[in-house]
């Protein structure tokens, strides 16, 4: 799913620009409806994973976060006054503290619903991704440590447990945030609850269905591709040259 000066000192001063929503729902909940909807309503930029893959030093700063190193949350989110979806949701519980007047969204479907499509599109894509383990160990610690083991403990291809953990994550959140600071949320029930939460009137347009589904299993594809290419070059480009050893 691509991160003015602001001060450093992130435990002991407020900073010049805070995120004024966090959304705690995790990937594939309805969260990127949730991004167009909070930037229809004012909001500005809306952060969301594919703002951190289109920014490599945000990636490198989340990898810190999920090996567990103090990160500049206020550098991290410069220029943006919300944001949603994975790996925000992964540390809501460090941003709602981090940024004590934030409104918390926790986006929810229905369970197996939620769990075929993380399957079928963002969970192939991150199998998939030929750079991840060899090249890229930035990405690998934000998707499968900040991600996949932070939530699901390694076990996210077992239906049962991940559904499991889906849904303990649900209740953490409802437990953690105070009922007044948070709105559970289907993007189904549209821009009313949102609206009346957040305290801005209704847009006289329809809430944004945005479903990536499709395209999301477009890319899980061809990086499947890339990747047997990727391991089938080097041994064809070998195989030439021992044919041409043996000749």
């Amino acid at each position: 799913y691509s991160f003015c000066t602001l001060l450093v000192d992130t435990k002991h001063k407020h900073p010049a620009m805070v995120l004024q929503v966090i959304g705690a729902g995790l990937g594939r909940t309805g969260t990127k409806s949730l991004k167009v909807a909070l930037e229809e309503l004012g909001y500005g930029k809306c952060y969301h994973m594919v703002e951190a893959q289109a920014r490599p030093w945000q990636v490198a700063m989340w990898a810190d976060a999920a090996n567990g190193k103090e990160i500049d949350w206020d550098k991290l989110f410069e220029g943006f006054s919300a944001g949603v979806d994975w790996p925000i949701a992964s540390y809501y519980k460090e941003l709602a503290e981090r940024y004590p007047e934030a409104k918390v969204i926790l986006t929810v479907r229905d369970p197996e619903q939620w769990y075929r499509s993380v399957m079928e599109t963002i969970y192939q894509i991150s199998c998939y991704f030929p750079w991840f383990k060899q090249l890229e160990a930035d990405y690998h610690s934000m998707i499968w440590k900040g991600i996949w083991d932070r939530h699901f403990h390694g076990k996210i291809t077992d239906k049962e447990y991940a559904i499991s953990m889906y849904k303990a994550h649900i209740e953490e959140v409802k437990r953690t945030i105070p009922s007044s600071r948070l709105l559970v949320f289907e993007a189904k029930e549209g821009w009313g609850p949102l609206c009346k939460f957040l305290g801005k009137p209704v847009p006289d347009h329809p809430f944004p269905h945005i479903n990536e589904a499709a395209d999301l299993k477009r890319q899980a594809k061809l990086l499947k591709v890339l990747y047997y290419v990727s391991l089938a070059v080097p041994a064809a480009v070998a195989g030439l040259l021992l044919w041409r050893y043996k000749k």
